[in-house]
């Protein structure tokens, strides 16, 4: 069982407004399914009340350091967390709940040496089984528990992958609706987001032309 715990809070200004930022104390030492970079802290990214009217605008995010802070094309995590929180800046409330999974779970150093595999020749999947690693060592547990915390238990989910879906449903935080995260398709992510829809099972069916 994984539980968490409030930490500490205060207002920031960013490039798309300012957002309330709540971190909060993990405790997967209990966790059924411990990923293998199962860090202590989770953020909290919100706006507005997310308790009144029609279920709240909310995504579930993995910490990608090159995405985000290096805009690397290699993946669209930097495209949909700025996209999630341009959305919530543009709704007036909803909130990102950011989870230190780095890597899908493998953490920052394996993730580039699985950039070294895929840049060989091997897709995302592979590349992670070549290291010994499962494809995806992410819970989303964490985030669940962050949401019933804070009195969220019905959203409007950000998201492509059904795994987020299935999580929060069996912790008890009902999935209103998806809605999808499509970043552009470029040259560098082709073959990565064609992995995550032929592999793993990904929605990205409206990418399908591009995706081949």
């Amino acid at each position: 069982m994984i539980s968490v715990s409030r930490y500490s809070h205060a207002s920031v200004p960013t490039e798309q407004g300012t957002f309330d930022l709540t971190v909060y104390r993990v405790d997967t030492a209990r966790a059924e399914r411990p990923t293998a970079t199962a860090e202590r802290e989770a953020l909290l990214i919100s706006l507005g009340d997310l308790l009144t009217g029609e279920p709240p605008f909310v995504r579930i995010h993995s910490e990608c350091l090159t995405g985000e802070a290096l805009g690397s094309q290699l993946c669209d995590c930097g495209h949909q967390l700025r996209g999630a929180l341009e959305k919530i800046q543009k709704e007036g409330r909803g909130a990102v709940v950011y989870l230190r999974q780095e890597g899908r779970g493998i953490g920052l150093g394996n993730k580039i040496q699985a950039y070294a595999l895929q840049a060989e020749g091997r897709d995302t999947v592979d590349a992670n089984h070549a290291l010994g690693f499962g494809a995806d060592l992410r819970d989303f547990g964490a985030a669940a528990e962050i949401l019933k915390a804070e009195g969220v238990t019905r959203v409007r989910l950000a998201t492509n992958n059904p795994d987020k879906v299935r999580a929060l449903r069996e912790a008890g935080v009902d999935v209103a609706s998806e809605i999808r995260m499509l970043a552009p398709v470029n040259s560098a992510n082709q073959r990565y987001l064609s992995t995550k829809w032929k592999r793993m099972s990904h929605r990205l069916d409206e990418l399908a032309d591009l995706l081949g």
